[in-house]
């Protein structure tokens, strides 16, 4: 079996820029990846990764051996070593696609080809609920209606403010006045009350002040009994992470914008999180987070996958998700708009029942491109 064939589709709905691949082979299979910069900026840059490394290094190959061509993309497309967002997500996209093909042609779900499952359902959090928040009051009711809806963890982003172009704003220049520091305080404060003691509340503060300045935040936060604090430095910045993490009592987590087994390494030799985030789309797909995952089983850490994406890359997480042993929780956008979800045939953010998911069991990723949706987004095409 070889590919003969490659569509890349440039994604808009709304503010977001999902980043899809659809490799074809000679017996008829395809397979579904994403290139998670689906926000914030690399979006073209990304889809133009995975166009050169499909044409350059994947095209004729057998989609059977992933683990070699995911290799070769490494030792040989040179920019991934040391390498950052564009080339990894890139890859991912690859990998991704490889694995759905692989899964299909021996009619299994992908967790089945590593592992096998530990759990049906999943737990997953809210986030994207608070976007348009400003008040506490905001907060409070918006938080609200997260519960209502039947999910027990949410996370919000207290230093945020709404963005007119979609999603939010995080401050700017490492600092904020006292009195918005205050007023994020109050926000968190006002998300606790209104969903009382038994509901999960995360904050992500996107490394966006100095590190002294973190530490004031998250100790005037203690009190809340939050299940983690997100990114509360840079997360390259390994002794900012460390000094925050020995003075303050909120578990650490991060992950999202570090690349492979290679890159969490130093943050797990160093103890400076508690929580590892990994993106399925952007770290280097399914068996780099499976291994990133083993490393952290080692010091004994857990993993919350991140997702920032289209239903894609939800489900290519889920069935990770369902063979990890260290896994926590589960990200969830739940509130996008439906088009996104249209973009596959089952979207997994559509099956959720009392704050839990279920891991899809159809072959491969347990999802495919809705072809008629993604088709006006063709950007390119090869074979």
């Amino acid at each position: 079996m070889k590919i003969v064939e490659a569509k890349i589709y440039l994604v808009t709905v709304g503010n977001l820029h999902p980043i899809l691949l659809e490799l074809a082979t000679d017996e008829g299979l395809t397979g579904a990846g994403e290139a998670a910069l689906a926000y914030g900026i690399g979006g073209t840059a990304a889809a133009g990764m995975v166009k050169d490394l499909v044409e350059r290094m994947v095209m004729g190959r057998d989609p059977m051996r992933a683990e070699e061509l995911w290799s070769e993309m490494y030792d040989h497309s040179f920019w991934a070593k040391g390498g950052g967002a564009v080339v990894f997500a890139g890859i991912s996209a690859v990998e991704q696609a490889l694995w759905d093909i692989k899964g299909k042609a021996l009619g299994v779900p992908i967790y089945q080809l590593l592992g096998g499952k530990f759990r049906d359902r999943v737990r997953v959090y809210a986030n994207g609920w608070s976007y348009k928040c400003v008040t506490p009051d905001d907060y409070a009711r918006a938080a609200e209606r997260v519960v209502r809806d039947g999910y027990d963890a949410l996370k919000c982003y207290p230093l945020s403010t709404p963005n007119p172009a979609g999603g939010i704003r995080h401050a700017s220049l490492r600092s904020v006045d006292r009195s918005f520091a205050e007023l994020a305080v109050e926000r968190v404060k006002a998300v606790r009350t209104a969903v009382g003691p038994a509901v999960d509340i995360m904050c992500d503060l996107s490394g966006a002040l100095t590190t002294d300045r973190t530490i004031a935040l998250c100790r005037a936060l203690e009190e809340l009994d939050l299940l983690f604090i997100e990114e509360p430095a840079d997360p390259f910045d390994i002794g900012a992470l460390r000094k925050i993490s020995e003075r303050v009592d909120i578990p650490i987590a991060l992950g999202e914008r570090i690349y492979t087994r290679y890159g969490f390494r130093p943050i797990l030799e160093s103890g400076a999180a508690d929580i590892l985030q990994p993106d399925i789309g952007n770290t280097g797909g399914i068996m780099e987070v499976k291994k990133i995952a083993a490393m952290a089983e080692a010091y004994n850490l857990r993993i919350q996958p991140h997702i920032c994406a289209s239903p894609l890359s939800t489900a290519a997480a889920l069935q990770l998700d369902a063979c990890i042993a260290n896994f926590m929780i589960q990200e969830l956008y739940p509130y996008r708009p439906p088009e996104l979800f249209a973009l596959v045939d089952a979207a997994p953010e559509c099956e959720v029942k009392a704050g839990t998911m279920p891991i899809p069991e159809r072959p491969g990723l347990g999802v495919n491109l809705a072809a008629q949706r993604v088709a006006p987004f063709l950007w390119h095409r090869v074979g």
